[in-house]
C-alpha cells in the first residue's frame, strides 16, 4: 500500500496534529508554508493537506475534511495579527503577508465589517519594518508575528482571532486536514485525530522541540500552544467566516461542507 502524501504546515501552532504522524508508515509527511499546502493539493502533489481555510473553496472541488482536527482560535490568537500606526478605519494601504490565505481574507473581512475600511492590499513577504514603510498597516501570521517586537517599532498590534470571536461570538477556524475524495479510510482519519490527541497532550515537549536552543521562546510557545491554539474544527464559525468572504466577493459558497466518513469512536 502506498502511503498517504501528506502536507501539512511548518509553522509552530501545526506540529500537535501531526504529533507521531511522522513515524507512521501510513502517511509521508512534508512540511511547507500554508499557501504551498493549497498548492500541492490543489496540484494533486500530496492527497491530503493542512490547508488555509479559505483555500477550501479555491482549490478543484470537491475536496473532503477530516472532521474535529484544525488549527483554531477562540479569543485572542497571538501569531495572526495586523499592526499599524494608524486608527484602523484611516488606514488606506496594507501589507499582506505572501505567506497567508485565509489571514488574508479575514484581515479584508475584519477591516470592512469592523472598521469599515477596504484598504488597497500590498503582497510582501513578512518583514514589518519593511512592510510599514510600504503601507499604513501590515499583516503578518505565524511564527514571525507572535515573536516580532512590534513596541520596539512603536506600532499597536491588533490581534485578528480575538476581534473575530468580539465581532461573531465564535471561534475561528485557521487551517485544516481537507483532501481529495477517496484520499483515506475511516481508519486513517481516526490516526488523524489520535495524532491531534496525542499533540494536545505533548504541548511543552513539542515546544521544547520545535525551540531546542532558546529556552525564552520555549516558554512562549508553550504557553501560546496551551493558551491560543485550540486543535479542534468549528463547523458553526468556518460557515460563518465562509458566509462574510463570499460577502466580501472573495469566494464563492454553496453552504455545504463535505466530510471524510469516521469511525464512530465510542465503539472502539
Amino acid at each position: 500500500m502506498m502511503p498517504i502524501r501528506l502536507g501539512s504546515v511548518s509553522y509552530l501552532n501545526a506540529r500537535p496534529l501531526t504529533y507521531g504522524l511522522d513515524r507512521n508508515p501510513r502517511f509521508d509527511v512534508r512540511y511547507d508554508i500554508p499557501a504551498e499546502c493549497a498548492r500541492l493539493l490543489h496540484a494533486r502533489d500530496i492527497d491530503l493537506g493542512l490547508i488555509p481555510s479559505i483555500e477550501y473553496l479555491r482549490g478543484p472541488r470537491p475536496y473532503s475534511i477530516v472532521l474535529g482536527a484544525g488549527v483554531m482560535s477562540n479569543g485572542a490568537v497571538a501569531s495572526v495579527a495586523i499592526f499599524t500606526r494608524k486608527d484602523p478605519r484611516d488606514v488606506r494601504s496594507i501589507a499582506m503577508d505572501s505567506t497567508s490565505r485565509t489571514s488574508v481574507a479575514l484581515a479584508t473581512v475584519l477591516m470592512q465589517r469592523v472598521f469599515n475600511a477596504r484598504p488597497e492590499p500590498v503582497s510582501m513577504q513578512p518583514d514589518l519594518a519593511r512592510m510599514l514603510d510600504s503601507a499604513d498597516a501590515a499583516l503578518v501570521i505565524g511564527d514571525y508575528a507572535l515573536f516580532v517586537d512590534h513596541e520596539a517599532l512603536g506600532v499597536q498590534k491588533i490581534d485578528l482571532g480575538q476581534l473575530w470571536t468580539e465581532h461573531t461570538g465564535l471561534p475561528f477556524v485557521y487551517a485544516f486536514w481537507a483532501g481529495w475524495p477517496g484520499a483515506l479510510d475511516a481508519e486513517e482519519v481516526a490516526m488523524l485525530q489520535d495524532a491531534r490527541d496525542e499533540g494536545a497532550r505533548h504541548l511543552d515537549e513539542i515546544a521544547r522541540a520545535f525551540y531546542p536552543d532558546v529556552p525564552a521562546r520555549q516558554q512562549i510557545a508553550s504557553r501560546y500552544l496551551r493558551d491560543n491554539i485550540r486543535y479542534s474544527l468549528s463547523v458553526e464559525g468556518l460557515n460563518a467566516f465562509y458566509r462574510y468572504a463570499a460577502e466580501a466577493g472573495l469566494v464563492t459558497f454553496d453552504g455545504e461542507l463535505r466530510f471524510y466518513d469516521a469511525v464512530d469512536r465510542k465503539a472502539r
